[in-house]
């Protein structure tokens, strides 16, 4: 079901007062308790033209419903798959994941093209996965005594350096009647993690039991208090998050404004 809006208050405005004092509203409504200052959506070709559309998350997280709420789409539908994620662990990081992610892409939109609801303008599907030096594919943990594990793990190999993977598919009808029918742009971002080594086995007992990281692949959450855990990345933040917002935008766009017209009939849905 689509999430409901959270009210914004309305963005600050410029001022050239060099005084410092606050510029005039400019007929801008006056912030009221309780909302959420938020910018304005970006005004882009790709972004305009689905929006007041369907636009499909096939995944449950709420970090990827904020990540996505940043770039204007907050009226998302969440969808997620309903196949169960069992590629092959033997598989190398970088494909699993994007296996995984087409996967839940392909599901949706084939549940999804003759709904009653409608076409939908755009499918968004992701998959992140904690991979350790030695290509190990790490997701949520499913005890605690497994979850504490994992952590260690990520701590004492390689100098506590892992790597982080996020695959994102982008599905959308094509206008024309070309096979497949639809547009499907892929990407995966890596992302390396240091943890920091002199974190106690303390720290990570103290931590597992917050919770935080019970349903987060690799078993903690960067944005959160599982910082504290972390000492360094190289790379895209949001990718550890759970979805590199750059790269979904590009996404979204290929599909969207000049999406590929293949030149042989592709997989059918």
């Amino acid at each position: 079901m689509a999430d409901q809006k959270t009210p914004l208050e309305p963005p600050p405005a410029y001022t050239d007062d060099p005084s410092g004092r606050p510029a005039a509203n400019n007929g801008q409504a006056t912030p009221r308790q309780g909302m959420v200052r938020g910018p304005l959506p970006l005004n882009l070709p790709a972004l305009n033209m689905i929006r007041n559309k369907r636009v499909i998350l096939a995944s449950a997280s709420p970090r990827r419903r904020q990540l996505l709420a940043q770039i204007g789409l907050t009226d998302l539908e969440i969808i997620p798959s309903t196949l169960p994620e069992n590629q092959d662990k033997s598989l190398p990081p970088f494909e699993y994941v994007l296996a995984t992610a087409e996967q839940k892409a392909r599901n949706v939109y084939a549940a999804e093209i003759d709904s009653s609801e409608g076409e939908p303008a755009l499918v968004i599907a992701a998959d992140t996965v904690v991979s350790t030096h030695m290509g190990q594919i790490l997701e949520k943990p499913r005890s605690e005594r497994e979850h504490i594990a994992m952590l260690k793990t990520l701590r004492d190999q390689n100098g506590g350096w892992h790597k982080v993977y996020t695959a994102v598919v982008c599905m959308a009808p094509l206008d024309s009647l070309a096979d497949p029918g639809y547009a499907l742009e892929t990407h995966v971002e890596e992302t390396a993690v240091k943890f920091d080594q002199s974190v106690t086995d303390e720290l990570v007992v103290s931590y597992v039991r917050t919770r935080e990281g019970a349903d987060k692949a690799g078993g903690y959450g960067i944005q959160g208090v599982g910082s504290i855990l972390v000492e360094k990345i190289d790379g895209t933040f949001d990718n550890v998050v759970g979805l590199p917002l750059r790269a979904t935008l590009q996404l979204i766009e290929k599909v969207i404004v000049e999406p590929d017209v293949p030149d042989e009939v592709g997989e059918a849905i």
